[in-house]
């Protein structure tokens, strides 16, 4: 997977980016970078964000959460989508997200 990059403006969360949960060993390493003023988190779904008729369910992060500074962290184990969530602020969280490659 090449790098993806989401960036939250104000209150809300980006689009889900979706990984490929079947490569194994499973592997995703993200940064966030703020601008300005923010409260934010890393969210990720077990679900299909690929179907219309689900609804993704979002876990936080167990430590990029409410987070305010400039943070890294992975991924040991599968997951289906990941997305930063801007909780209160007026600037932005930029994710970048890089997942390894099978030899």
């Amino acid at each position: 997977m090449r790098p993806v990059y989401k960036t939250q403006t104000g209150v809300g969360s980006s689009a889900w980016i979706p990984v490929d949960y079947i490569q194994a060993p499973f592997q995703i390493g993200f940064g966030v970078v703020v601008t300005g003023t923010v409260d934010y988190t890393i969210q990720h779904t077990f679900d299909d964000v690929f179907n219309p008729t689900v609804t993704p369910v979002a876990f936080d992060h167990p430590v990029v959460a409410a987070q305010t500074t400039n943070q890294d962290g992975n991924y040991a184990f599968p997951i289906r989508a990941i997305r930063v969530t801007v909780n209160s602020g007026t600037g932005s969280a930029a994710l970048t997200v890089l997942q390894g490659l099978s030899a």
